[in-house]
Order: C-alpha cells, then structure tokens, then sequence
C-alpha cells in the first residue's frame, strides 16, 4: 500500500511537470502576449502542486508514522514472523506526530530460528509511555527475512502469539522445558510466599539461576511448600526475595512441579 501510494504520487508529479513543460515548449503568445508568459502563468501551479503532494505522501508514509496513524503494523510487515527484539538504545528523529515524538529504536532481534541479529524500529511513542523505553526491555516485533535490519513493534495484539514466541526462545536457551510451559498453560493459578531464596551461581546469557522456597495456597485456602528453580535477568531477581507474593501454577496431580510467573519486564 506505502509503496502503491508514492508511486502513484511520483507518477502524477511527472505528469504536472510534463504538462507545464509541454504548454511552455508549444506556446504560442499572441499579438498583443509578451513570450514570458509560456512559463509564467496558470500551469506553474502544477509542479508547485505536484512537489507539495510528493513530500506530504512520504512523509505521511514513512516509518512509524503509518502505524501511528493507523494503530496498525504496514502491509510488508503485518503477517511476517515474529520475534523478539531486546532493546539496545533509542532517540529522537526529530519528528512529531500530533505533538507526540517519532522514536528511533535499535535492537537485538531473536528470530523463530534462534538466530540473533541487529535491526531498528521507527515508531511514534506518546510521551507518557517512553518512560517504559529502558536498554534490557524485550518486545515483541514483526520482521522480514529478508530485509533482518529493519523491524516494527507488533501491534496485532496477540498475545497468545507474543507469549509462544517466548516460550520457544525460553526452550531452545534452556531456562525452561516443554513440561514446565504445559503447566504455566493448564495448570492451577494460585498465589505463593517466597519463603527462601539461594543463588547456586550457574548463569546462561546473562541470566542467574534461582532456587525459590514457596509456601502456595491452594484454592480452598489450605497451603502445601515446595521449591522452584528459575533462570531471571539481574533486573527481575527482586521478585523473588524472601517475603515477596508471586503467582504459580501447578498441577493438582503434582504439586511439587511449580512454574513461578515472572513479567519478563519486571
């Protein structure tokens, strides 16, 4: 659609100057007609026009402004894969969409097959929510294969797709299993006390092993214990200090298997 709509305004702007160079070339003034008036008269207006109409498409075309005008991803990009995308740094563009800044972000981008490669994202960030901006903060984004540099935010809204995406880059990293993501999806929701908390040292990507102590609540108020172990980056280690209220899942057939859910932001 971006592409159809520049080249639609392109064409017309050949075709105003086309036109204004062809009444200047054929002119013929009359007697009583000085010769400059085959360039200075009513057909100036179509290249003035023309270049007005080219600048306003691609600056209303361009990346980030379209899904902020449309809260949705652009055709190239709305049904590509997902992945993950870690955010690196980001800045302004320099330009404003209804007084809210275009954002330039850089990421590290996982994709469906592991592998991890650098892109960016332009986007449109209304100022209350750029606070929520950090290096560290991981997203889900649509890319192409074959254009991996350039990335945007998904906006489809699914959740269930976003939370898949994760599941699978968990696995393949071996912070979780295929077991533990079947109980976070089926298993019982309840509340659990962190009663304890050790670290036996043993780190992947730059993510710590925990060994949690948990008191649960079942259901019908009555409480059994029992020990997770997680893999958590530096910055979610405080959700698991001993005191702290968490959410679990678990099985009634096994309660001794309990999945901690963790925000992946937190």
């Amino acid at each position: 659609m971006i592409r159809t709509l520049r080249t639609l305004a392109l064409a017309g702007a050949v075709l105003a100057v086309g036109c204004y160079l062809w009444h200047g070339l054929t002119y013929e003034p009359g007697p009583y007609e000085p010769d400059y008036l085959a360039w200075l008269n009513g057909y100036l207006a179509l290249p003035f026009t023309a270049l007005t109409v080219v600048v306003t498409v691609f600056a209303f075309t361009g990346a980030g402004v379209v899904t902020a005008l449309t809260g949705r991803n652009t055709g190239d990009f709305r049904n590509a894969p997902m992945g993950l995308g870690t955010v690196k740094s980001f800045g302004h563009t320099g330009v404003s969409v209804n007084d809210q800044p275009q954002i330039r972000i850089e990421f590290s981008v996982e994709g469906t097959d592991g592998k991890v490669f650098d892109a960016a994202a332009k986007m449109v960030v209304p100022l209350t929510e750029l606070a929520l901006l950090a290096p560290g903060v991981v997203l889900p984004v649509r890319y192409r294969p074959d254009r991996p540099g350039i990335v945007e935010l998904d906006l489809s809204g699914d959740s269930t797709a976003a939370q898949r995406v994760m599941n699978e880059s968990l696995i393949r990293k071996g912070f979780t299993t295929q077991e533990k993501v079947d109980i976070a999806a089926r298993g019982i929701a309840a509340q659990a006390v962190v009663q304890s908390l050790t670290v036996p040292g043993e780190i992947r990507d730059g993510y710590s092993k925990v060994a949690v102590g948990l008191a649960v609540t079942r259901p019908d108020g009555s409480i059994f214990t029992t020990r997770s172990e997680k893999f958590l980056p530096p910055s979610a280690i405080g959700n698991v200090q001993v005191g702290r209220i968490v959410t679990a899942h678990y099985l009634p057939e096994n309660e001794q298997e309990v999945v901690l859910s963790i925000p992946v932001n937190a």
